[in-house]
């Protein structure tokens, strides 16, 4: 697919990772399966991808964590 950021770019499949903050919570998430651009590094995530890497963050906070890394559980 072409790239909504750049425009020049078309994607490719590979892996990303993402971090996401709550407050004091900080929870990074590796090696996400996702559609990245060749050109200028966007990744996209498909809503089922995004589904469970969010879930898995909510699990985090749940636990009370205060910096946690996780790997994407494929």
């Amino acid at each position: 697919m072409k790239c909504v950021i750049c425009k020049n770019g078309e994607t490719k499949n590979g892996l990303t990772s993402l971090s996401f903050q709550r407050e004091e919570v900080i929870i990074v998430v590796k090696n996400i399966p996702a559609e990245i651009c060749e050109n200028c590094g966007e990744s996209y995530l498909s809503e089922e991808i995004s589904a469970r890497v969010l879930q898995e963050a909510e699990q985090s906070i749940k636990k009370n964590s205060q910096v946690e890394v996780l790997n994407f559980a494929a």
